[in-house]
């Protein structure tokens, strides 16, 4: 197992929510937790995978993901077991998209 840390400017999520867990941990697939906490400038992301040795992948992956959606200010855990990076990108859309669907209180103007 190895764990991954990165901290990627994006631009700012303005939405408070309640956490969001979406995918499941299985063979050839990733889940993935988005909280909020932290800088609205930047992205924290830690990723825990058995596929030792793919950091620049990860990092290409997560970069395209923080530049193309606004995810500043969040927290993302990715539990990997395999997943390819067209999966681990569906998985981090799905969850940004649930995040920002998700209503109630907490809601920041």
């Amino acid at each position: 197992m190895e764990q991954l840390t990165f901290e990627l400017a994006s631009t700012g999520q303005p939405l408070k929510r309640e956490p969001v867990l979406v995918g499941v941990v299985g063979s050839g697939n990733c889940e993935v937790l988005i909280e909020g906490a932290g800088e609205a400038g930047s992205c924290r992301f830690t990723i825990h995978t058995s596929a030792v040795g793919f950091s620049p992948i990860w990092q290409a992956v997560l970069t395209d993901f923080s530049e193309r959606r606004a995810a500043g200010g969040l927290r993302i855990e990715v539990n990997d077991v395999g997943a390819t990076p067209a999966v681990v990108s569906l998985r981090l859309d799905q969850a940004l998209e649930a995040w920002e669907a998700r209503e109630g209180a907490g809601d920041a103007p």
